[in-house]
């Protein structure tokens, strides 16, 4: 099981940036994702990103604006996050899953076993 804990969610002008970072122990190789959950609505799939860091993957809102990597000898998983939109508020949530492959990217909430707890993003108009 991987321990997760998310920190830098804030209170952000629309059009402003904010990096999310997830650090992780406790788990040896795995692949990386963020979801978000806003009020009233089912959780989503934001980014993911492989235990190698060479492929990730965005939800199709993202457009461009959010950059997922990784530091592997930091054990830590980051969101950039630019040019922010009301309708991005909601509660990130970095989620791990253990997997012997190393390339794999997964954008399915089912295939991941471990979640943080997360952290909230307000972004005003």
């Amino acid at each position: 099981q991987v321990q997760l804990v998310e920190s830098g969610g804030g209170l952000v002008q629309a059009g402003g940036s904010l990096i999310l970072s997830c650090a992780a122990s406790g788990g040896t190789r795995y692949a990386m994702a963020w979801f978000r959950q806003a009020p009233g609505k089912e959780r989503e799939f934001v980014a993911a990103i492989s235990w190698s860091g060479d492929n990730t993957y965005y939800g199709e809102f993202v457009e461009g604006r959010f950059t997922i990597y990784r530091d592997n000898g930091k054990n830590t998983v980051d969101l950039q996050m630019n040019r922010l939109k009301p309708e991005d508020t909601a509660v990130y949530s970095c989620a791990a899953r253990i997997s012997e492959n190393t390339e794999i990217v997964v954008s399915e909430q089912y295939e991941y076993h471990s979640w943080g707890q997360g952290t909230q993003v307000t972004v005003s108009s």
